[in-house]
């Protein structure tokens, strides 16, 4: 299957349990297929949480879920080291991290400290402990949520953290004709919304997902195109609304999305 058939897959599955987002499904579904992590940012009850888990479900991978919470520690993500009596040494134990397809649920309402376990991972696909790095699964993508950091227990995420995301997407209220949908649809759910009952199936592979990274990282790209995003970056850096500019990195991440948004069918994006 071409890209453009996984991607149309994927939404066709999508559809089955979310309506009015097409936005925010198609930046999602950029960064998936760019090798990017994506931030949905929203009120509560707007189906962040229930869109990521629905794509968990379109797509055959490992899937964890770190539900964040304030005493949450970094060990309770990436896992630590047991003493085994039987062979007396200590022994890693892989904590939810190590997953193809990681879902962290509101993610700014852990500390700092816990946020940053997630830094390596997002960035080098791989976690230190004791000094030993242990590689994570291929592909590897983090999809996570977070109220408006105005609400009560929530804490900024660091400059660090918003870096490593491909996209921070706003998850709005419906517009009335798709909330009238959602409420003839699913009043009987009772709140209870679950992607497989609701007859979600996997139509992704991980090889599927790979070959069109592949495919996206071989798109060229014109030198003009390049000099625009570097302008655009720079531009950043010199206005006095913004505290911080992009980073080099932020200007690849624009470059992988906007070789894959133009696979995207025309009507849905």
């Amino acid at each position: 299957m071409s890209l453009e058939a996984h991607y149309q897959a994927i939404r066709d599955e999508i559809s089955k349990v979310i309506c009015g987002l097409d936005e925010v499904i198609d930046f999602s579904l950029a960064a998936l297929f760019s090798s990017g992590h994506v931030l949905l940012e929203g009120p509560p009850g707007t189906g962040k949480t229930l869109l990521v888990r629905t794509i968990a479900s379109a797509l055959n991978l490992d899937y964890s879920r770190l539900q964040m919470t304030p005493d949450l520690l970094p060990h309770d993500i990436t896992g630590s080291s047991i003493y085994r009596d039987d062979k007396h040494e200590f022994e890693f134990c892989r904590g939810p991290i190590f997953t193809n397809f990681l879902l962290v649920d509101e993610i700014n309402r852990a500390s700092a400290r816990t946020q940053s376990a997630l830094l390596e991972s997002m960035q080098e696909l791989s976690v230190t402990y004791d000094g030993s790095r242990h590689e994570l699964p291929e592909p590897f993508i983090v999809f996570a949520t977070q109220n408006p950091i105005e609400q009560e227990g929530t804490y900024p995420l660091p400059l660090a953290q918003l870096d490593r995301f491909m996209f921070k997407v706003h998850v709005p209220y419906p517009d009335p004709e798709s909330e009238e949908r959602i409420f003839r649809e699913h009043h009987a759910t009772g709140g209870r919304s679950n992607p497989e009952l609701m007859n979600v199936k996997p139509v992704v592979s991980p090889a599927d997902l790979l070959q069109a990274r592949d495919t996206i990282r071989e798109t060229h790209i014109r030198d003009e195109v390049i000099v625009y995003v570097r302008h655009l970056i720079d531009a950043t850096r010199n206005d006095d609304a913004l505290s911080v500019g992009a980073s080099p990195r932020s200007g690849l991440m624009l470059l992988m999305g906007a070789k894959a948004w133009p696979v995207f069918p025309a009507e849905t994006t």
